[in-house]
């Protein structure tokens, strides 16, 4: 069992049920296109699909589309493929002058679209959504070849809804995602939670003990880990910091996530309570989040599906506050898991430090209700998303006629 050491990650994903059987027969996968990017929403599972390709088949040629400016253009080559950039085409909302620029922009991403799927004879375009999906699904339609879609969230966005009319098969993360011919496949986890999910299996204890002291923290102590996501919330910042006094005084500790540049507030607010940073630190931003998802007895944040997905995995507590802007997907993405017990929904306006006071200590030092919220998460999550989406990819490859037994070069 390997261990977690200073700077160091938690292991891949290690081999699944059947793997030697898998690893025996011949991938009808070789070459794929996968388009999606801006946010860690979209890339986070492209990545876990590429990981998956590959592990079936090492010599699969992938090439992912994207932009210069998402989150793509760093973690698509650090994780070692090739991002073929083409032009980001958002669609007006309202009328504009952008509208009347919009045939021209969208016909040059559709055409360098085309060319990456020429370029390694792509059998397949695996979409996640974003402004790079439908020139690459309208791209995969011209070229004839199947589209398969993963749809993250409970409410679909705009491509994928574009998309779906003409995919061969598509992919949910939750139940009921209103998009023709969805099956249910969870989330494809990226690398870290996939690992940690496994390493937990295996010894729970000592992976907190491991985790708790790479972030400084006390593994015999409720954990309390509060994010509002990578840029933060203000909202979860000021209720959160505005009740520690009454979180610490249970004899728990908090780990605070404020996001970049909003640490300030949050530091002036804890020394106007007297609260030092012994059990209450705070931090701007954590890479290696799954070492707070390791310590982590409750979790207070958003609910984008990521954050939603990755804790039904784990079976981590939380409480729900979903973005109160936007076109109410958080609230949808939580539902399933809040129904079935593993979690707590607050509406962001509801969400003050007198509610936190109320109702956040008493959860976080009642261990058998934490006990039966983290079964219940678990009963809502799945571990394989990215193996049921290349499971879906194969089944469209071979009914397209695509199949074929090795890797062009």
């Amino acid at each position: 069992m390997a261990t977690i050491g200073h700077g160091s990650r938690f292991d891949p994903l290690g081999p699944r049920p059947g793997d030697d059987e898998k690893v025996m027969m011949s991938s009808a996968v070789v070459s794929v296109v996968l388009a999606g990017g801006g946010t860690a929403g979209h890339v986070n599972p492209l990545l876990a699909v590429a990981d998956e390709v590959r592990r079936r088949e090492p010599g699969a040629r992938v090439l992912a589309l994207g932009t210069t400016t998402g989150l793509e253009a760093d973690l698509v080559p650090a994780r070692g493929y090739e991002l073929r950039p083409i032009p980001r085409v958002p669609l007006p909302r309202r009328p504009s002058t952008d509208l009347l620029r919009l045939p021209g922009k969208l016909a040059s991403a559709v055409r360098a679209a085309e060319d990456a799927i020429d370029e390694i004879g792509a059998q397949a375009v695996i979409g996640f959504g974003g402004y790079v999906a439908t020139p690459a699904y309208l791209a995969a339609r011209r070229k004839d070849l199947p589209i398969v879609i993963h749809e993250q969230n409970a409410r679909p966005g705009l491509a994928n809804r574009l998309g779906a009319r003409w995919a061969a098969r598509v992919g949910l993360t939750f139940p009921g995602t209103p998009l023709r011919g969805g099956v249910l496949t969870g989330l494809p986890l990226r690398q870290a939670i996939a690992g940690l999910v496994q390493q937990r299996e295996a010894d729970a204890a000592g992976v907190r003990a491991r985790a708790a002291a790479e972030l400084g923290l006390d593994p015999a102590l409720p954990t309390l880990v509060v994010t509002g996501g990578s840029s933060g919330a203000l909202s979860l910042n000021r209720a959160l910091s505005g009740a520690a006094g009454q979180i610490l005084a249970t004899g728990a500790q908090v780990l605070h996530l404020t996001g970049r540049g909003k640490s300030e507030e949050v530091h002036q607010t804890l020394a106007a309570a007297g609260v030092g940073p012994e059990r209450y630190q705070v931090r701007e931003y954590l890479e290696q989040m799954e070492l707070a998802y390791a310590v982590a007895d409750l979790v207070v944040c958003r609910s984008g599906a990521g954050s939603v997905a990755e804790h039904a995995a784990l079976g981590v507590p939380a409480v729900y506050v979903p973005l109160p802007i936007g076109n109410g997907e958080q609230r949808l993405n939580a539902q399933p898991l809040v129904e079935a017990g593993g979690g707590l929904l607050v509406d962001d306006a509801e969400l003050t430090p007198d509610w936190v006071a109320r109702h956040v200590p008493a959860l976080l030092t009642d261990r058998e209700r934490l006990a039966v919220m983290a079964k219940a998460a678990r009963s809502t999550g799945t571990t394989d998303g990215a193996a049921r989406v290349v499971d879906l990819v194969e089944e469209a490859v071979r009914s397209a006629g695509t199949d074929t037994t090795e890797v062009s070069s």
